[in-house]
């Protein structure tokens, strides 16, 4: 267990602010990010449109929403939480997304979805994290099995994008295999 809960070196995950929807709406408005980050189509949204989206997030018992923010400049750099928390079960699926391409594959994805992990399985109690990706995304997939994930099935054509078809992957981690990886 780490004594700063939510910080890393590269990043701290904070609250989601008013002051980061400008930024947020900058991304779903940027087709690439949402054709990684979303199932949906990628269709542009305004911030009266992401705002109601963000505050059900934070009403709901079952949905968490963490801003990453960059330790060197505090700018807000992505988002990542979870949803669909079966409390009863100890299961939920996880998910990140980080706006900018200049922040990704820098590892700022890779410590931001491991203290979301730690806040799972050391704050939540849970005991599987799970996660869905696009085939196409091998990036995410990378990252996800270098941290522990599984892939545990597929979603066969699940999602048509340019006149394709592409799979799903369901990904997920148990509280004691991520244990056995992160042994302080």
């Amino acid at each position: 267990m780490t004594n700063n809960l939510l910080k890393g070196s590269k990043i701290t995950l904070t609250s989601f602010k008013e002051e980061y929807m400008n930024k947020f709406e900058n991304w779903y408005n940027d087709v690439s990010f949402l054709r990684n980050y979303d199932m949906i189509s990628a269709f542009p949204r305004a911030i009266d449109e992401l705002k109601p989206m963000i505050d059900d997030v934070k009403k709901s018992p079952d949905k968490f929403i963490f801003a990453i923010i960059n330790s060197d400049d505090n700018k807000f750099i992505g988002v990542t939480g979870f949803e669909d928390i079966l409390w009863n079960n100890g299961a939920a699926t996880i998910y990140i997304g980080i706006g900018d391409s200049s922040n990704r594959g820098n590892g700022i994805g890779t410590e931001a979805l491991n203290l979301t992990m730690e806040f799972g399985f050391e704050e939540l109690n849970l005991h599987r994290i799970q996660l869905t990706v696009l085939s196409y995304n091998t990036p995410a997939i990378k990252l996800y099995e270098k941290l522990g994930f599984k892939k545990e099935g597929t979603y066969r054509e699940f999602i048509h994008r340019d006149n394709r078809r592409y799979d799903m992957y369901l990904y997920g981690i148990l509280r004691s295999e991520w244990e056995h990886i992160n042994k302080y």
